[in-house]
């Protein structure tokens, strides 16, 4: 079970965490978590590229550490990137110094100060022993592409039908999703574009950049 768009009163309750970035402009960010990997993540930055649009990418440490050069091409074409953990792990189902051990590994092969929980998943110890090293960025819309009980004309609409200016968008760049990402990413990006709206970087949230 989970929210395609994240109610207000969530946003309230967690108004430490990155929801949405306030704008007045037609533009949006993308995310996309769990690469990257060699199957997916090289489309992903072909398409992206076709646009001239930027996005955010939330990373295994795993991941980067197996597939170096293609991280490195992330960052070669303007996009941000951010910790996801080395392992892909589930805050609930983990203790909270593995947890933070583990994130500091990934810190290793991920230099940012942008962090995403794995499956939106923390702990109250673990968000605030992590608050005070990173920016925890979570979302306003959540695509779906990895529930495989979904068509993939749901997820598009999922996008389609909840996004707004500012909001940020959950895709993710793995097997489990390639099937629907293949399908939604075209086609929204399409929207997007006949829509007026650009998709950015999260330079925004990066104190280097302030």
């Amino acid at each position: 079970m989970y929210l395609v768009k994240t109610p207000p009163l969530i946003k309230t309750i967690f108004s430490d965490l990155v929801w949405n970035i306030s704008t007045g402009d037609k533009e949006i960010y993308l995310t996309f978590d769990d690469g990257p990997i060699p199957e997916l993540t090289p489309w992903v930055l072909d398409i992206l590229a076709k646009y001239n649009f930027k996005a955010t990418f939330f990373c295994v440490g795993e991941n980067v550490k197996n597939h170096q050069d293609l991280y490195a091409r992330i960052l070669a074409e303007g996009h941000t990137t951010g910790n996801h953990t080395f392992n892909h792990l589930n805050g609930w189902h983990t203790e909270n110094e593995e947890y933070i051990e583990n994130i500091a590994k990934c810190d290793i092969f991920v230099e940012s100060n942008l962090f995403r929980p794995p499956y939106g998943k923390l702990k109250p110890g673990q968000s605030a022993a992590i608050k005070g090293e990173k920016t925890i960025v979570m979302w306003d819309v959540l695509s779906g592409d990895f529930d495989l009980n979904i068509s993939k004309e749901k997820c598009l609409q999922n996008v389609i039908g909840n996004y707004k200016p500012g909001s940020i968008i959950v895709f993710h760049d793995n097997i489990k999703a390639e099937e629907k990402l293949k399908y939604v990413l075209p086609l929204f990006l399409d929207h997007l574009s006949e829509n007026g709206f650009t998709a950015k970087n999260m330079e925004c949230l990066i104190p280097a950049y302030a």
